[in-house]
């Protein structure tokens, strides 16, 4: 792939300020950093051929390629999703410490926002992005999908209402969330089961993805007692190394066991895990070696 400097050729090209912002909308949308990689490329591609002087919102008009383009992406890969072997989650990316400063832009690409995006049709996933995050207006969402503003309206209200009913109910902050992940850390190096019963929830629930490539459970594991004993024994593993790393906006791990990384992010609510989201399919890692560009 080359280097969109390269491409773009100027380094005040509009495509080149709001690059991060194109990925940060492909990415909600689609829950996948190659995907929204390859939807950023089409969209240069698209405004390379562009006559500049019509365009009046650059910002405005880069949007609506990259949302058109990523709409044609999720419809193109619903049934690869439904053909996936075990739970399919989004692909996680390390991010910066800066992106948790946007505390609203931080939520919006979690690990558990995605999941909940996800039970979204195409359209409303890209009402509620578009809306919810970026406070894009009406008029330009419908230019965006090719409805009515009215029409985007309704289709915000109901989207807003069914990712409301889903998402977690409390905000934690940064520095809680990282003493959860460091103690959690701790207890499965040290395989101290109590340790973990009392920082998981008595109905923490893991989900994993090994797209059948690696082993992970294809059902999610519900239980604190169940998930502990299970978590007890992943230090004896092999090859066993865990860190704390930023990831999607917040503190998550690292976890490598037989030298094969897994990305772990959690849901923190009154000071217990409540979920583990464990994506270890090594298709979907290739965002942990360096940080992705995130903007609003």
């Amino acid at each position: 792939m080359n280097d969109t400097n390269d491409m773009a050729g100027t380094t005040d090209d509009p495509f080149l300020a709001h690059r991060g912002l194109l990925f940060t909308v492909a990415y909600e949308m689609l829950g996948s950093a190659a995907d929204a990689e390859d939807v950023v490329q089409e969209t240069w591609l698209r405004w390379a051929d562009v006559d500049r002087s019509t365009v009046h919102s650059p910002r405005a008009y880069l949007v609506r390629i990259v949302t058109r383009q990523a709409l044609n992406r999720l419809r193109s890969v619903a049934r690869r999703r439904e053909e996936y072997i075990g739970e399919w989650l989004p692909e996680p990316v390390l991010t910066s410490p800066d992106v948790a400063e946007d505390v609203e832009l931080a939520e919006s690409v979690s690990m558990a926002m995605l999941t909940v995006l996800e039970t979204l049709g195409p359209v409303e996933r890209a009402v509620f992005v578009l809306r919810e995050v970026f406070e894009t207006p009406y008029p330009e969402i419908a230019e965006a999908i090719g409805k009515s503003p009215a029409a985007v309206r309704q289709i915000a209200h109901r989207a807003r209402e069914h990712v409301d009913a889903r998402r977690p109910r409390m905000r934690v902050d940064r520095d809680e969330q990282r003493s959860v992940v460091e103690t959690f850390l701790a207890a499965v190096a040290t395989g101290d089961v109590q340790a973990l019963v009392e920082v998981l929830a008595p109905d923490v629930v893991v989900i994993a993805d090994g797209g059948g490539v690696v082993t992970a459970s294809r059902r999610p594991i519900t239980g604190g007692q169940l998930v502990a004993g299970l978590l007890s024994r992943a230090a004896t593993l092999p090859d066993y190394a865990a860190s704390t790393i930023w990831l999607n906006g917040m503190p998550g791990a690292r976890i490598d066991v037989g030298g094969m990384p897994a990305a772990v992010s959690v849901v923190v609510e009154d000071g217990r895990i409540t979920r583990i989201y464990a994506v270890r399919n090594p298709h979907k890692l290739g965002w942990l070696e360096r940080a992705a560009d995130l903007s609003r």
